[in-house]
């Protein structure tokens, strides 16, 4: 028994050291580093419910320890203790303290929920295109050199028109388009690259050609699924220069593992002339956003409008 209690605890050891993390990356519990603004409060979030779940647990754990020890049969030579049968305040309690518990957790997921996805005016929008095995990006701009409307231009047919409300006039756009095969001229990381400004509001309109996808930046830490005939958006404020990873978090065939893509935040400044440089290279105008929207995407269209 001391052998095999040595070796356990060994191997704790060596599995908590052998991690590769450090003792910063500690309180994020997993997370990445947040680079945005929301991503602090879903930071929050996740480590509130870590925080509960090891309370929760510990307590859970102690008294079953507890109960093992103190009323193990060597200690109280007793064969058979006396059962207790029908104790209302007893079932009551572990009826009522889980109630209590999953409220808790639902208010605090239900009030992030709603700021997270809370659209205010965007300075920046870009439709997002997902594909097999994929992206596109459509960036809502003024760009000198291209010419044409977003709010009319036949390639987004597919976006809401409470979405297409927040587009600027007369937006005749540019679009980056990637294969698997791209590559991020920088960090040689695969897939194609979204450009984005620091300290920004950035809408995301997610659109699909296919099937389901999902847009995920990683240190943004927050996702939302690329339905077709669904679009969804969100808004994030990235607040970190630097080239990030995102992918695609939902199985949509099989090349998902390939959906990657890269985030590069940059001054406003070298936004507006990346913009420039993809209308001099011709890639003026939309890309198609996918699939029309849903008769039931429609319906809910007319009610909100």
């Amino acid at each position: 028994m001391q052998r095999k209690l040595l070796q356990a605890l060994t191997a704790g050891l060596v599995l908590a050291t052998a991690t590769g993390c450090t003792w910063e990356d500690f309180p994020r519990l997993g997370m990445p580093t947040p680079t945005s603004e929301g991503a602090e409060r879903i930071l929050s979030l996740w480590q509130g419910s870590w925080a509960a779940a090891l309370a929760i647990g510990g307590l859970v754990w102690g008294l079953i320890l507890w109960s093992a020890f103190f009323h193990r049969r060597s200690r109280t030579k007793v064969e058979v203790p006396p059962q207790t049968r029908y104790n209302m305040p007893i079932e009551a309690l572990y009826t009522v303290v889980p109630l209590i518990i999953v409220s808790v957790f639902f208010y605090f997921t239900a009030r992030d929920e709603s700021e997270l996805m809370k659209l205010d005016k965007p300075d920046v929008t870009v439709n997002v295109v997902g594909f097999q095995w994929s992206w596109c990006f459509n960036y809502i701009e003024n760009v000198e050199g291209s010419t044409g409307d977003a709010k009319t231009a036949k390639e987004l047919d597919g976006v809401p028109e409470r979405y297409k409300n927040a587009f600027p006039a007369n937006a005749g756009g540019v679009n980056d388009c990637g294969t698997p095969s791209t590559r991020n001229p920088q960090t040689n990381n695969p897939g194609p690259t979204l450009w984005l400004p620091e300290g920004k509001r950035v809408r995301f309109v997610l659109t699909s050609r296919d099937v389901i996808h999902s847009f995920w930046v990683v240190p943004f830490l927050m996702k939302q699924d690329v339905i077709p005939g669904h679009p969804n958006a969100f808004e994030v404020v990235p607040n970190r220069e630097g080239t990030f990873l995102g992918k695609c978090a939902e199985l949509c065939g099989v090349d998902h593992a390939r959906m990657l893509f890269n985030v590069k935040v940059v001054s406003p400044e070298r936004y507006e002339q990346h913009l420039k440089e993809l209308a001099e290279k011709g890639q003026t105008g939309y890309a198609p956003a996918g699939i029309d929207q849903t008769s039931h995407e429609r319906n809910k269209e007319a009610n909100i409008l």
